[in-house]
Protein backbone atom coordinates (compact mmCIF):
# COMPACT_ATOMS: atom_id res chain seq x y z
CA UNK A 1 0.00 0.00 0.00
CA UNK A 2 2.60 2.27 0.64
CA UNK A 3 5.63 4.09 -1.48
CA UNK A 4 7.44 4.47 1.58
CA UNK A 5 10.32 6.11 -0.69
CA UNK A 6 8.75 8.88 -1.51
CA UNK A 7 6.68 8.66 2.15
CA UNK A 8 10.66 9.08 3.49
CA UNK A 9 11.65 11.94 1.24
CA UNK A 10 9.41 14.07 2.26
CA UNK A 11 10.76 14.50 5.88
CA UNK A 12 7.81 17.14 7.00
CA UNK A 13 7.69 16.45 10.63
CA UNK A 14 3.57 15.36 11.86
CA UNK A 15 0.99 18.12 13.26
CA UNK A 16 -1.21 17.24 16.20
CA UNK A 17 -4.16 19.87 16.50
CA UNK A 18 -5.15 19.67 19.73
CA UNK A 19 -8.48 21.02 21.25
CA UNK A 20 -11.35 21.46 23.62
CA UNK A 21 -13.70 19.92 21.40
CA UNK A 22 -16.66 21.83 19.81
CA UNK A 23 -14.44 25.09 18.97
CA UNK A 24 -14.11 24.82 15.02
CA UNK A 25 -11.30 21.99 15.42
CA UNK A 26 -13.59 19.91 12.43
CA UNK A 27 -13.72 22.50 9.79
CA UNK A 28 -10.27 22.32 10.14
CA UNK A 29 -9.92 18.90 9.69
CA UNK A 30 -12.18 19.38 6.59
CA UNK A 31 -10.40 22.02 5.36
CA UNK A 32 -6.95 20.63 5.53
CA UNK A 33 -8.34 17.20 4.08
CA UNK A 34 -8.35 19.55 0.03
CA UNK A 35 -4.91 19.73 0.63
CA UNK A 36 -3.35 17.24 -1.78
CA UNK A 37 -0.24 16.70 0.39
CA UNK A 38 -2.06 16.80 3.84
CA UNK A 39 -3.10 13.35 5.26
CA UNK A 40 -6.45 15.11 7.37
CA UNK A 41 -6.95 12.04 10.29
CA UNK A 42 -10.15 13.46 11.54
CA UNK A 43 -11.27 11.84 15.11
CA UNK A 44 -8.53 9.30 15.10
CA UNK A 45 -7.39 8.71 18.74
CA UNK A 46 -10.08 9.63 20.91
CA UNK A 47 -12.70 7.14 19.80
CA UNK A 48 -9.87 4.82 20.49
CA UNK A 49 -10.27 5.07 24.36
CA UNK A 50 -8.25 5.15 27.31
CA UNK A 51 -6.12 1.61 25.07
CA UNK A 52 -4.96 3.92 22.50
CA UNK A 53 -2.05 5.05 25.12
CA UNK A 54 -1.96 2.48 27.55
CA UNK A 55 0.88 -0.09 25.83
CA UNK A 56 4.07 0.56 25.56
CA UNK A 57 4.37 -2.50 23.28
CA UNK A 58 1.90 -4.27 21.65
CA UNK A 59 1.77 -6.78 18.77
CA UNK A 60 -0.21 -6.04 15.58
CA UNK A 61 -3.00 -8.59 16.42
CA UNK A 62 -3.57 -6.08 20.10
CA UNK A 63 -2.99 -2.61 17.14
CA UNK A 64 -6.10 -4.19 15.52
CA UNK A 65 -8.31 -4.84 17.97
CA UNK A 66 -7.78 -1.16 19.70
CA UNK A 67 -8.46 0.26 16.06
CA UNK A 68 -11.93 -1.71 15.57
CA UNK A 69 -13.56 -3.02 18.99
CA UNK A 70 -15.05 -0.21 20.67
CA UNK A 71 -14.56 0.82 24.14
CA UNK A 72 -16.82 0.47 27.38
CA UNK A 73 -17.06 4.30 27.34
CA UNK A 74 -18.01 4.71 23.02
CA UNK A 75 -20.17 1.52 23.42
CA UNK A 76 -22.02 3.10 26.33
CA UNK A 77 -22.64 6.12 24.07
CA UNK A 78 -23.06 4.27 20.86
CA UNK A 79 -25.61 1.62 22.05
CA UNK A 80 -28.57 3.71 22.29
CA UNK A 81 -27.96 5.13 18.55
CA UNK A 82 -26.89 8.24 19.98
CA UNK A 83 -24.27 8.94 17.22
CA UNK A 84 -23.05 12.55 16.92
CA UNK A 85 -23.22 14.93 13.69
CA UNK A 86 -19.51 14.35 13.61
CA UNK A 87 -19.77 10.54 12.79
CA UNK A 88 -19.25 9.58 8.59
CA UNK A 89 -19.98 6.30 8.63
CA UNK A 90 -23.83 5.22 7.67
CA UNK A 91 -24.45 2.77 10.26
CA UNK A 92 -27.87 3.07 9.23
CA UNK A 93 -27.78 3.34 5.95
CA UNK A 94 -28.89 -0.10 3.87
CA UNK A 95 -26.30 -2.51 3.04
CA UNK A 96 -23.97 -1.00 5.71
CA UNK A 97 -21.77 -3.38 7.21
CA UNK A 98 -21.66 -2.03 10.98
CA UNK A 99 -24.41 -0.49 13.10
CA UNK A 100 -24.04 2.19 15.57
CA UNK A 101 -22.90 -0.30 18.56
CA UNK A 102 -20.42 -2.04 16.69
CA UNK A 103 -18.56 -0.26 14.36
CA UNK A 104 -15.21 -0.04 14.99
CA UNK A 105 -13.86 3.39 16.09
CA UNK A 106 -11.51 3.48 13.40
CA UNK A 107 -14.47 3.47 10.97
CA UNK A 108 -16.86 6.23 12.78
CA UNK A 109 -14.82 9.25 10.99
CA UNK A 110 -11.65 8.39 10.03
CA UNK A 111 -11.80 6.55 7.45
CA UNK A 112 -14.95 7.92 5.54
CA UNK A 113 -13.38 11.35 6.01
CA UNK A 114 -10.67 9.80 3.45
CA UNK A 115 -12.44 7.74 1.52
CA UNK A 116 -16.10 7.43 0.07
CA UNK A 117 -15.33 3.22 0.58
CA UNK A 118 -14.59 3.36 4.34
CA UNK A 119 -15.18 -0.39 4.58
CA UNK A 120 -12.82 -1.37 1.82
CA UNK A 121 -10.21 0.95 3.14
CA UNK A 122 -10.72 -1.17 6.56
CA UNK A 123 -10.29 -4.39 4.94
CA UNK A 124 -6.99 -3.05 2.97
CA UNK A 125 -5.26 -2.32 6.10
CA UNK A 126 -6.78 -5.05 8.54
CA UNK A 127 -3.56 -7.61 6.88
CA UNK A 128 -1.41 -4.98 7.49
CA UNK A 129 -1.92 -3.79 11.00
CA UNK A 130 -2.30 -7.05 12.09
CA UNK A 131 0.51 -8.72 10.13
CA UNK A 132 3.20 -6.28 12.31
CA UNK A 133 5.38 -7.66 15.33
CA UNK A 134 5.61 -6.74 18.77
CA UNK A 135 7.12 -3.11 19.00
CA UNK A 136 6.48 0.17 20.32
CA UNK A 137 3.16 1.84 20.45
CA UNK A 138 4.12 4.64 18.23
CA UNK A 139 5.75 2.47 15.73
CA UNK A 140 2.24 1.33 15.23
CA UNK A 141 0.66 4.56 14.65
CA UNK A 142 3.71 5.59 12.27
CA UNK A 143 3.26 2.39 10.13
CA UNK A 144 -0.44 2.92 9.97
CA UNK A 145 -0.07 6.99 8.77
CA UNK A 146 2.86 6.09 6.78
CA UNK A 147 0.68 3.28 4.58
CA UNK A 148 -2.68 6.08 4.25
CA UNK A 149 0.16 8.53 3.25
CA UNK A 150 0.87 6.43 0.66
CA UNK A 151 -2.21 5.38 -0.05
CA UNK A 152 -3.50 8.74 -0.92
CA UNK A 153 -0.05 10.45 -2.17
CA UNK A 154 0.29 12.93 1.04
CA UNK A 155 3.46 14.28 2.37
CA UNK A 156 2.58 14.71 6.25
CA UNK A 157 -0.15 13.62 8.42
CA UNK A 158 -1.97 15.86 10.49
CA UNK A 159 -4.27 14.94 13.62
CA UNK A 160 -7.46 16.22 15.65
CA UNK A 161 -9.84 15.27 17.38
CA UNK A 162 -12.36 17.03 19.98
CA UNK A 163 -10.59 17.08 23.50
CA UNK A 164 -7.15 15.97 22.88
CA UNK A 165 -6.12 18.86 25.43
CA UNK A 166 -6.87 16.07 27.82
CA UNK A 167 -4.25 13.66 26.14
CA UNK A 168 -1.77 16.52 24.91
CA UNK A 169 1.08 15.12 27.36
CA UNK A 170 0.29 11.92 26.48
CA UNK A 171 0.45 12.41 22.63
CA UNK A 172 3.18 14.93 22.49
CA UNK A 173 5.29 11.85 24.38
CA UNK A 174 4.44 9.21 21.23
CA UNK A 175 5.53 12.05 18.59
CA UNK A 176 8.00 14.30 20.47
CA UNK A 177 9.04 15.48 16.73
CA UNK A 178 5.51 16.97 16.18
CA UNK A 179 4.38 20.58 15.97
CA UNK A 180 1.36 21.49 17.45
CA UNK A 181 -1.62 23.89 16.44
CA UNK A 182 -4.30 24.88 19.38
CA UNK A 183 -7.32 25.21 17.81
CA UNK A 184 -9.68 27.32 19.84
CA UNK A 185 -12.84 29.09 20.46
CA UNK A 186 -14.69 31.68 23.19
CA UNK A 187 -14.79 29.39 26.24
CA UNK A 188 -18.60 30.82 26.76
CA UNK A 189 -20.41 29.55 23.48
CA UNK A 190 -17.77 26.20 23.61
CA UNK A 191 -19.09 25.39 26.52
CA UNK A 192 -22.79 25.79 25.67
CA UNK A 193 -21.95 23.98 22.85
CA UNK A 194 -20.77 21.09 25.19
CA UNK A 195 -23.88 21.33 26.59
CA UNK A 196 -25.98 20.28 24.23
CA UNK A 197 -23.36 17.46 22.52
CA UNK A 198 -24.34 13.51 23.68
CA UNK A 199 -20.77 12.58 23.89
CA UNK A 200 -19.40 15.43 26.00
CA UNK A 201 -22.12 14.92 28.19
CA UNK A 202 -21.74 11.51 29.34
CA UNK A 203 -17.97 12.56 29.80
CA UNK A 204 -18.43 15.42 32.01
CA UNK A 205 -21.09 13.79 33.85
CA UNK A 206 -18.85 10.89 34.38
CA UNK A 207 -16.25 12.62 35.55
CA UNK A 208 -18.90 14.36 38.08
CA UNK A 209 -19.78 10.91 39.72
CA UNK A 210 -16.30 9.96 40.19
CA UNK A 211 -15.50 13.10 41.95
CA UNK A 212 -18.51 12.41 44.12
CA UNK A 213 -16.53 9.36 45.43
CA UNK A 214 -13.05 11.41 45.64
CA UNK A 215 -11.40 10.46 42.55
CA UNK A 216 -10.92 13.54 40.30
CA UNK A 217 -9.55 12.07 36.54
CA UNK A 218 -8.47 15.46 35.68
CA UNK A 219 -5.86 14.23 37.30
CA UNK A 220 -4.88 12.37 34.29
CA UNK A 221 -4.66 14.92 32.42
CA UNK A 222 -0.80 16.07 32.86
CA UNK A 223 0.11 12.31 32.52
CA UNK A 224 2.16 11.33 29.84
CA UNK A 225 1.66 7.66 29.67
CA UNK A 226 -1.88 5.94 29.91
CA UNK A 227 -2.50 3.04 32.10
CA UNK A 228 -4.06 -0.11 31.83
CA UNK A 229 -5.59 -0.38 35.26
CA UNK A 230 -7.82 2.87 33.63
CA UNK A 231 -8.76 0.77 31.05
CA UNK A 232 -9.47 -2.17 33.59
CA UNK A 233 -11.61 0.22 35.57
CA UNK A 234 -13.44 1.56 32.64
CA UNK A 235 -14.25 -2.06 31.73
CA UNK A 236 -15.90 -2.71 35.39
CA UNK A 237 -17.97 0.97 35.53
CA UNK A 238 -19.37 1.96 32.21
CA UNK A 239 -21.44 -0.99 31.13
CA UNK A 240 -22.98 -0.41 34.51
CA UNK A 241 -23.98 3.06 34.33
CA UNK A 242 -27.28 4.58 32.98
CA UNK A 243 -26.08 6.51 30.40
CA UNK A 244 -29.19 9.25 30.23
CA UNK A 245 -28.64 9.62 33.92
CA UNK A 246 -25.07 10.18 33.72
CA UNK A 247 -25.65 11.95 30.75
CA UNK A 248 -28.07 14.90 32.30
CA UNK A 249 -26.09 15.30 35.77
CA UNK A 250 -23.55 18.78 34.51
CA UNK A 251 -24.62 21.97 34.23
CA UNK A 252 -23.79 24.59 31.97
CA UNK A 253 -21.30 26.04 34.91
CA UNK A 254 -19.81 22.71 34.81
CA UNK A 255 -18.89 22.96 31.20
CA UNK A 256 -17.85 26.21 31.62
CA UNK A 257 -15.28 24.98 34.32
CA UNK A 258 -14.50 21.74 32.14
CA UNK A 259 -13.15 23.96 29.24
CA UNK A 260 -11.68 26.17 31.13
CA UNK A 261 -9.57 23.02 32.73
CA UNK A 262 -8.43 21.58 29.54
CA UNK A 263 -7.37 25.21 28.20
CA UNK A 264 -5.05 25.35 31.43
CA UNK A 265 -4.04 21.61 31.26
CA UNK A 266 -3.22 22.42 27.67
CA UNK A 267 -0.97 25.61 28.29
CA UNK A 268 0.80 23.95 30.85
CA UNK A 269 1.92 21.05 28.12
CA UNK A 270 2.05 23.43 25.28
CA UNK A 271 4.38 26.13 27.02
CA UNK A 272 7.23 23.30 27.06
CA UNK A 273 7.31 23.54 23.56
CA UNK A 274 9.74 26.17 21.70
CA UNK A 275 7.81 29.00 19.56
CA UNK A 276 8.82 27.53 16.18
CA UNK A 277 6.78 24.13 16.97
CA UNK A 278 3.53 25.90 18.45
CA UNK A 279 0.71 27.91 16.77
CA UNK A 280 -2.27 29.30 18.26
CA UNK A 281 -5.65 29.04 15.75
CA UNK A 282 -8.52 31.21 17.16
CA UNK A 283 -12.20 30.23 15.77
CA UNK A 284 -12.70 33.58 15.59
CA UNK A 285 -9.89 34.70 13.41
CA UNK A 286 -10.58 32.01 11.07
CA UNK A 287 -14.30 33.62 10.37
CA UNK A 288 -13.08 37.16 10.11
CA UNK A 289 -9.83 36.13 7.70
CA UNK A 290 -9.63 32.91 6.73
CA UNK A 291 -7.40 32.95 3.87
CA UNK A 292 -4.72 35.01 6.13
CA UNK A 293 -5.02 32.31 8.87
CA UNK A 294 -5.06 29.00 6.52
CA UNK A 295 -1.80 30.99 4.93
CA UNK A 296 -0.47 31.01 8.04
CA UNK A 297 -1.69 27.41 9.42
CA UNK A 298 -0.04 25.82 6.03
CA UNK A 299 3.25 27.41 6.26
CA UNK A 300 3.58 26.26 9.58
CA UNK A 301 3.23 22.59 8.70
CA UNK A 302 5.71 23.45 5.84
CA UNK A 303 6.43 26.56 3.40
CA UNK A 304 6.48 23.69 1.19
CA UNK A 305 2.64 23.11 0.72
CA UNK A 306 1.57 26.47 0.51
CA UNK A 307 -0.92 26.29 -2.66
CA UNK A 308 -3.13 28.63 -3.97
CA UNK A 309 -5.70 26.79 -5.30
CA UNK A 310 -6.05 25.12 -2.09
CA UNK A 311 -6.16 28.42 -0.29
CA UNK A 312 -8.90 30.02 -2.96
CA UNK A 313 -10.90 26.81 -2.22
CA UNK A 314 -10.47 26.24 1.50
CA UNK A 315 -10.82 29.69 2.56
CA UNK A 316 -14.62 29.61 1.01
CA UNK A 317 -15.66 27.11 3.19
CA UNK A 318 -15.85 28.51 6.76
CA UNK A 319 -19.60 30.13 7.70
CA UNK A 320 -20.73 33.25 9.74
CA UNK A 321 -21.06 31.61 13.33
CA UNK A 322 -22.90 33.88 15.73
CA UNK A 323 -22.49 33.57 19.49
CA UNK A 324 -25.17 31.92 21.03
CA UNK A 325 -23.66 33.01 24.70
CA UNK A 326 -25.43 36.52 24.27
CA UNK A 327 -28.99 35.17 24.23
CA UNK A 328 -28.33 34.37 27.62
CA UNK A 329 -30.18 35.95 30.85
CA UNK A 330 -27.55 38.43 31.98
CA UNK A 331 -27.27 36.02 35.48
CA UNK A 332 -26.65 32.77 33.51
CA UNK A 333 -24.22 35.04 31.50
CA UNK A 334 -22.41 36.43 34.53
CA UNK A 335 -21.99 32.44 35.87
CA UNK A 336 -20.96 30.95 32.78
CA UNK A 337 -18.02 33.82 32.58
CA UNK A 338 -16.78 32.93 36.15
CA UNK A 339 -16.79 29.24 35.03
CA UNK A 340 -14.33 30.15 32.15
CA UNK A 341 -12.65 33.07 33.64
CA UNK A 342 -8.54 31.18 33.85
CA UNK A 343 -8.90 29.71 30.49
CA UNK A 344 -10.69 33.06 28.88
CA UNK A 345 -7.66 35.40 30.77
CA UNK A 346 -4.77 32.45 29.37
CA UNK A 347 -6.34 33.15 26.01
CA UNK A 348 -6.89 36.76 26.05
CA UNK A 349 -10.73 36.80 25.58
CA UNK A 350 -12.45 39.45 27.51
CA UNK A 351 -14.35 38.69 30.66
Amino acid sequence: MTDRSAAASSRIDPVLILSTGRCGSTLVSEMLNRHPGVLSLSEFFVPLGLEAFAWRRLSGERMWRILTRQSPALHAMLKGGHVVDEGLYPHDAPGSRFRADNMPPVIAVTLPHLTDRPEALLDELEPLVRARPRMPLADHYRALFADLAGKFGRRVWVERSGGTLMHAAKLLRLFPEARVVHVYRDGRDTAMSMSRHHNFRVLLGAMLMCRRFGIDPRRGFLKSEGSLFDVLMEGLVFPHLDIDKVAARPTLADFGEFWSDLVVVGEQVIRRLPPQRRLNLGFEDIQAAPREKLRELIRFIDPSLEDEAWLDEASAMPRAARSKFATLPMDEQAALTRACAPGLELLGYPA
